[in-house]
């Protein structure tokens, strides 16, 4: 299976150049989906030692194999091209994601077939979003030719997932990709969902602190304005005339 980025991928191909053009951005990536990478490797790892499939599980294997070299060569050109003297600027993941791994799903619950879709699904996005960036990456052949050697492993998964999926699905390998895809986009309005949230969060303390607590300080100032200095008078004493 040949990779081709998605329709909004291309919709959105100046954003992802302007999102490659800073190197200091670039090498942060780079280091960000090396992590990923690795923490893919680790979960099919565990889909391999849980699967009773011996054929799925050697191609499990290989899979978990493949994402720690890409793990490997991603922190190996990022570490290249980190320049630590400038400070950490906007990464803007959410707009160049590369590849979410299996994005939070719990591998020792899902059956082999809900796995490999999901599987399918996330490297067949991952690869499209590599074609991107080799095309944006024109003037950085180095980091170029890691998507291009990395692509080559994400169509060979694009590949074996869905066969797999085809051998062990059978009639219900549509609705087995249909609740994959559902979950994604439940995963991705929750990203989305939570980037709004942030802002929104960092406004209302930012109101908070710029126009409520000066208007506050305000308010105590005049108060403290209106008190008399030194120590106050006490109270008349009370005389009680009974037994309360």
């Amino acid at each position: 299976m040949r990779a081709s980025p998605s329709a909004v991928d291309v919709l959105l191909t100046p954003v992802h150049r302007w999102v490659w053009s800073d190197l200091d951005r670039r090498a942060r990536k780079l280091l960000t989906f090396g992590q990923t990478e690795e923490d893919g490797a680790r979960d099919i790892s565990r889909a391999a030692e849980r699967t009773a499939d011996p054929a799925l599980r050697i191609l499990y294997l290989r899979h978990a194999a493949d994402e720690q070299r890409h793990a490997v060569l991603f922190r190996k050109r990022g570490r290249e091209i980190l320049d630590s003297s400038r400070p950490p600027v906007f990464e803007a993941n959410w707009l160049a994601p590369g590849e979410r791994g299996l994005d939070g799903l719990d591998v020792g619950s899902e059956s082999d077939q809900d796995l490999l879709a999901f599987l399918h699904l996330s490297e067949k996005a991952a690869a499209g979003r590599f074609v991107l960036y080799e095309e944006v990456l024109a003037v950085d052949p180095q980091t170029r030719a890691v998507f291009a050697r990395i692509l080559k492993d994400e169509e060979n998964h694009m590949t074996y997932t869905r066969r797999e999926l085809a051998r062990l699905a059978q009639r219900r390998e549509g609705w087995r990709l249909w609740r994959a895809r559902a979950g994604r986009l439940w995963n991705a309005y929750l990203r989305v969902a939570s980037a709004i949230a942030s802002v929104f969060g960092t406004a209302m303390l930012a109101l908070q602190y710029f126009l409520i607590l000066p208007a506050f300080a305000a308010l105590a100032k005049r108060s403290a304005r209106r008190e008399r200095e030194g120590f106050a008078a006490s109270r008349a004493e009370t005389a009680f005339g009974g037994q309360y």
